[in-house]
């Protein structure tokens, strides 16, 4: 068995083929995904026998296919060898069958070397007539392109049918979909997709034509295929939001965002309302309260002149009766509280309320523990917003962004600021076909994801343009931030216009760790 994998992967290793054209669609980027699965049987030393179907990635490094496409490896383990053909790339790879359930027409197969892009699997509801993309490669096309036996197994994209879901069947106790994606043999275990790459079965079978009835497809349902992987202790991706195009996703951004101004409008002007209240109730307050101090001035000062005058009068009438000592008192009292009424007269206050005191209330600082926070870096702990995002192939967990004001993320990324006042990053992964813009505004305290689902070759430029100049870890170097920022443009300018996912997070801020 040894002799005859090594024979296998060395076959297929010495076959090459040119990179396909990129292309940055949801359905070109799960195609990479897509693998052709070959067996061929050898007796001796030579070919006897040779099948082929398609398969799916659901990790990295793990195929999901029919089980009638490997069956003949599980049968005959010492003479079959599986092969595993990715759909881009120079080299093929041999594979190792990890389980299999004959009932439900499934297996999973382990490629011994090299990675293929995974894809996810919708979890969420399907309805009759949803669009349905059918990808593998259909032996029909095989038989009318190919020239020689090696073209089977040379990296090649897979075909593409478009159809709708009909309905659901259950065909020997298996859930199936019933759609109308044209297949043929050799689209055996390749998979049905929605119009966001996310699978939505497994094709396995085909309805006769005969007599000019139009032929049907049959797929294993996602909930058959998800006991499968569980008994298979499998882990894979899943998805259950449903699928949006970007213009969608992005129209329901802008329409949100447009509504939190609104409100945040109306909240300001309800509030700046409720101050002018205030102010006009204070002012009213104000100013009765110093009509009230006027008039009990004036009142006091109109009883102290009366008692005044009548003191001056009675020191009159002491004068006159030649009592001079009581004059003096009587005329002195009278005249002091003439005097003091006319102080109290001329002193008397506004009957207006002093407008600059108003003004001093209203901008007094905030009271200890209530000033604005400053928001400019932070500990954030940031939540999805469906609503507002277009999500395909990605985990929705809580992202933790710790951020420093020099752009420093986590303790170990650095960010560079836009002049959009936006930090971010492009993270350019070693394996992963997939490039990655995270931004955070800590004003509008929103994280953003966008990511980008390539082919090889714009993964090589990528690759290529970020050796020329990382970073690892953070720095506070100015040139080496300026050169960073160069290098992080020339990414972005190999990338295609719009991403295959956004993902929008509202975040809080939280105390530091």
């Amino acid at each position: 068995m040894t002799r005859l994998i090594a024979l296998l992967a060395l076959v297929l290793a010495s076959l090459s083929v040119a990179m396909p054209a990129r292309a940055a669609d949801d359905i070109s980027a799960v195609s990479r995904s897509v693998v052709r699965v070959v067996t061929v049987a050898m007796v001796d030393g030579e070919v006897v026998g040779f099948g082929h179907g398609s398969g799916i990635a659901i990790t990295p490094t793990r195929i999901l296919t029919n089980a009638h496409v490997v069956e003949s490896a599980a049968k005959y383990p010492q003479n079959v060898a599986l092969g595993i053909v990715p759909s881009e790339g120079q080299k093929s790879y041999a594979g190792k069958l990890i389980a299999i359930d004959t009932t439900r027409d499934l297996a999973l197969v382990e490629m011994t070397e090299g990675r293929v892009p995974a894809a996810a699997i919708y979890t969420g509801p399907l309805e009759s007539g949803a669009d349905v993309v059918a990808l593998g490669y259909p032996g029909n096309v095989d038989l009318a392109t190919a020239r020689s036996a090696a073209d089977y197994i040379t990296p090649r994209t897979p075909v593409r049918s478009e159809g709708n879901m009909s309905n659901r069947q259950s065909v020997d106790g298996v859930a199936m979909l019933v759609h109308t994606a044209k297949i043929s043999r050799g689209n055996s275990g390749g998979p049905l997709v929605d119009q966001c790459g996310r699978i939505v079965g497994i094709n396995t079978a085909i309805t006769r034509a005969d007599d000019g009835d139009s032929p049907f497809a049959f797929a294993i349902s996602v909930p058959e295929v998800g006991r499968f992987l569980s008994d298979s202790r499998q882990e894979y991706r899943s998805v259950g939001t449903s699928c949006l195009t970007m213009a969608e996703a992005a129209a329901r951004d802008r329409a949100l965002t447009d509504a939190e101004a609104r409100a945040e409008a109306a909240a300001t002007a309800q509030k700046e309302a409720k101050a002018e209240l205030e102010r006009e109730l204070k002012l009213q307050r104000a100013n009765d309260a110093a009509l009230s101090a006027r008039e009990n001035r004036i009142a006091i000062a109109g009883v102290l002149f009366v008692l005044g005058a009548l003191g001056a009068g009675a020191g009159l009438l002491f004068y006159n009766q030649q009592k001079l000592r009581n004059a003096k008192i009587a005329g002195g009292g009278g005249g002091a509280l003439i005097l003091i009424a006319a102080i109290l007269f001329l002193t008397r206050p506004d009957a207006h309320a002093d407008l600059s005191d108003l003004a001093g209330e209203a901008d007094e600082p905030p009271a200890a523990g209530t000033e604005t926070p400053e928001v400019a870096a932070g500990d954030f702990l940031c939540t999805i917003e469906p609503e507002r995002s277009r999500i395909t192939v990605s985990s929705t967990d809580d992202v933790p962004v710790d951020l420093a004001k020099g752009g420093c993320v986590n303790d170990r990324t650095q960010y560079t600021r836009g002049a959009d006042g936006r930090w971010q990053r492009i993270l350019v992964p070693n394996e992963e076909a997939t490039v990655t813009i995270a931004s955070i505004d800590p004003e509008a305290r929103e994280y953003r994801v966008e990511r980008y689902l390539l082919d090889a070759e714009t993964m090589a430029k990528a690759r290529e343009i970020r050796a020329a100049s990382d970073i690892k870890g953070c720095t506070a170097n100015a040139q080496a931030l300026a050169a960073f920022t160069t290098q992080q443009d020339a990414v972005k300018a190999v990338l295609p216009p719009t991403p295959n996912e956004r993902l929008v997070y509202r975040c809080q801020q939280v105390a530091r760790r």
